[in-house]
């Protein structure tokens, strides 16, 4: 499958993405539905901010709860209830949608509890599909979970649209509750004898039992795994919130009104496909990815901010569009592989926390500020509180990982300049050409005097040797020579052969 597709070899994991394609679909659907309904009866945007709101506010209360499940209780039972529960849920809005059956209540409460069963499900999720991998393969799976997402979001969102247009919301939740049949077909397709669990760590089986604290407790034992889920909450709270800034930006500075905040969201969408498939590509998902993910993220954040047109500022949107996800993916892969497993649950719980809180504090924050300091100042002062926090990040990291960083520039400042570049593009050049040159000599015959001056003109002989030494004896009867058949024959033929005659004109001696 190569570099990028690496985690497909893995025959449970295949199953597991085309199943949760399907469902990304539906969801996205769904989501699309829900605000459409909400907008159409109550014309108000407010209150379709509170049925988003609603969804990820359980999060926030339930996830830690999640996390402690996950670690405690067998996976597929718990997420073939969770998947049942969704499918139930969605067939309520479709019959609300349908017949007006408790109106915008009866949305309210089943996106709240919608948003509840996410949250318990969503650890308990992550935690089981780490093991549908080996440890090589865990970054790459989570690059195409993320792939998965951003393809299945652009799709759903897209036919959706066609679909509420056409015939209103309530095709959309049904959709999305047969979506659930498939997440459900692919847990009992997937063969639990090639699932890879990971042996827990000593030092944490005592506390694997001990709930929600002992999570706590955990973490404050891993200053890297926080600094890492500080930085995660500062560039998802200050730089990813795009949502709101480009809001802002398309209705004021920009002018491009709401044909244009689509353009904008289209960009966006297609650089998180971008960055989800960069992510895949790379080999490893280490701390020096994402610090410097962080850095150009925040740097073009500020170019953004100072963009003229709407064309400029979807140029430099895509690239921070892709060195979020690239973020995402980083974070979420270094949370598991540098964490025990029996705790990685309630990790996967702390860390969609983080990205919970980022969103409810970093929208309003950035709304706020577009509003009463403006769009363009606004983006410019995110970034560069982004970049200072990335790079105190990295400084830190860098500390508690045994200065690696600092041992790799000084190893780079410690390389002496090249005082004759010429003598080194000669010497270059002289490398590149020696295998033509060796392929020459080799079509002469060996013995040869224009061998032996093609070999010195490719640089396999020096050109200046020492003065012959005196014979240094006889050489054995049945002496071989390694590298050239022409000296076998002739060592056969006699044992009085020079060992540096012999290597003299060896092709292959210099």
């Amino acid at each position: 499958m190569g570099v990028t597709f690496n985690a497909l070899r893995h025959r449970n994991y295949r199953i597991w993405a085309a199943a949760g394609f399907v469902s990304v679909i539906g969801t996205w659907m769904q989501v699309l539905g829900v605000n459409w309904f909400v907008l159409a009866e109550t014309r108000s945007a407010t209150s379709m901010g509170l049925a988003v709101l609603l969804q990820a506010l359980p999060t926030l209360l339930l996830s830690v709860w999640g996390g402690a499940l996950a670690d405690r209780v067998p996976a597929k039972p718990l997420l073939i209830t969770a998947q049942a529960a969704h499918a139930a849920l969605a067939a309520g809005l479709a019959v609300v949608a349908v017949t007006g059956t408790g109106g915008l209540p009866a949305i309210y409460a089943i996106s709240l509890v919608t948003g509840a069963v996410s949250a318990i499900e969503g650890p308990v999720m992550g935690r089981w599909c780490s093991t549908l991998v080996d440890r090589d393969s865990l970054g790459n799976a989570l690059a195409l979970g993320s792939l998965t997402n951003s393809a299945g979001r652009i799709l759903g969102m897209s036919a959706g649209a066609v679909v509420v247009a056409a015939v209103g919301p309530a095709p959309l939740f049904a959709i999305n509750a047969v979506s659930f049949v498939a997440v459900v077909a692919a847990l009992f397709a997937v063969r639990e004898r090639d699932l890879h669990a990971g042996e827990p760590a000593a030092t944490d089986a005592a506390s694997a039992d001990g709930g929600i604290r002992a999570g706590f407790r955990y973490l404050l034992r891993q200053p890297v795994v926080l600094v890492a889920l500080a930085l995660s909450f500062v560039l998802g709270s200050l730089g990813r919130n795009y949502q709101v800034t480009m809001a802002a930006m398309s209705d004021g500075p920009l002018h491009g009104g709401a044909a244009g905040y689509g353009v904008l969201s289209t960009v966006f969408a297609v650089g998180t496909v971008l960055g989800a498939l960069v992510a895949a590509r790379r080999r490893e998902l280490g701390y020096g990815l994402l610090v410097g993910a962080g850095l150009l993220a925040s740097g073009l954040q500020i170019v953004a901010g100072l963009a003229p047109g709407t064309m400029s500022f979807a140029a430099v949107i895509l690239p921070v569009a892709a060195a979020a996800v690239v973020i995402d993916t980083t974070v979420g892969a270094r949370a598991q592989l540098d964490t025990d497993y029996v705790m990685r649950g309630r990790v996967l719980a702390a860390l969609a926390v983080t990205g919970s809180v980022s969103v409810a504090v970093g929208a309003p924050l950035l709304g706020w500020l577009s509003e009463h300091v403006g769009p363009r100042p606004t983006l410019v002062l995110a970034g560069a509180t982004t970049a200072v926090a990335t790079a105190a990040a990295g400084v830190t990291l860098d500390r508690l990982r045994e200065r690696r960083l600092r041992r790799r520039v000084t190893r780079v400042l410690a390389v002496p300049l090249v005082r004759h570049p010429a003598r080194r593009v000669a010497s270059a050049a002289a490398r590149v050409s020696r295998p033509a040159s060796a392929a020459l000599a080799r079509a002469v015959r060996p013995g040869s005097v224009a061998a032996r001056t093609a070999r010195r003109a490719a640089g396999a002989v020096p050109v200046t040797r020492p003065a012959p030494s005196r014979p240094s004896g006889r050489l054995p009867a049945k002496h071989e020579c390694a590298t050239c058949a022409p000296h076998r024959r002739r060592s056969r033929l006699t044992d009085t052969v020079r060992p540096d005659a012999h290597l003299a004109d060896c092709p292959r001696a210099g």
